[in-house]
């Protein structure tokens, strides 16, 4: 079965925040969605990976990597368009200027207003994209920060949820959501965020049935989970960081 998977990518100096006393937590997310990518794109089945990001360097990076680039719209103006459009149809063309049209803060809550979270619209941007350019095309959204994802994990997975029209991978403490899938002509509503698993849930997803130590199941927040994801096996992006001599890790 032919899959398009899409990986929203924020790439902003103050992400991963949680990560502790790391000074190169930035340089770690790009590096998370570089393994993310590079493993997505090894995987037989999937056909095309593309990477929603408005952070032009990482996203030169990613595509040379493989990956399509959507250039990401300021959150404002996603949530002025999909709230006219509807939340499953979200115009992808961006202003010709972002920089005149900053997105403003988003709101806290992003299962009270999943419509203007911005990494839900990112999301919806992303599948409006694959859906007009691959009809075909089953859907995969992965976060971008699973630095231990392996091939072989995301094609077991592709082979579960084929059997299903609707299905999620939950996240390895079993609340949150790191795969949402669809097959092609299936339309689903992104709503990851704080309990996203029972949110995709009443969507209609089907958890699937993955042991949680598969590496799918391993996004990276904390320093605990940077560390279980490096007993898993890092890829090569996120080791040469965290195997660099003199980085201040917490294990």
């Amino acid at each position: 079965m032919s899959w398009v998977a899409i990986v929203p990518v924020k790439g902003n100096p103050g992400a991963k925040s949680r990560l502790g006393e790391r000074t190169d937590r930035a340089e770690l997310a790009d590096a998370f969605a570089l393994d993310t990518v590079a493993a997505l794109l090894s995987a037989r089945g999937v056909d095309r990976v593309l990477v929603v990001t408005g952070d032009g360097e990482l996203g030169g990076r990613l595509a040379g990597l493989g990956a399509v680039i959507v250039r990401e719209a300021p959150w404002r103006e996603t949530r002025r368009r999909a709230s006219t459009a509807g939340s499953t149809a979200v115009s992808t063309d961006p202003p010709t200027d972002p920089l005149t049209d900053p997105p403003t803060d988003p709101p806290t809550d992003p299962l009270t207003d999943p419509l203007t979270d911005p990494l839900n619209a990112a999301i919806r941007q992303g599948l409006t994209v694959a859906r007009a350019a691959f009809s075909q095309a089953n859907l995969a959204v992965l976060t971008g920060d699973l630095p231990a994802l392996t091939a072989a994990d995301v094609e077991r997975t592709l082979r579960l949820a084929a059997a299903h029209d609707r299905s999620l991978v939950p996240d390895a403490a079993g609340t949150g959501t790191t795969t949402l899938l669809a097959l092609a002509g299936i339309l689903i509503e992104p709503r990851f965020g704080v309990g996203s698993r029972a949110a995709h849930e009443a969507g209609g997803c089907v958890v699937l049935e993955l042991a949680a130590s598969v590496s799918i199941r391993h996004d990276v927040d904390t320093a605990a989970d940077l560390a279980v994801a490096q007993r898993l096996g890092l890829g090569p992006h996120t080791r040469l960081l965290v195997d660099a001599p003199g980085v201040v890790a917490e294990h």
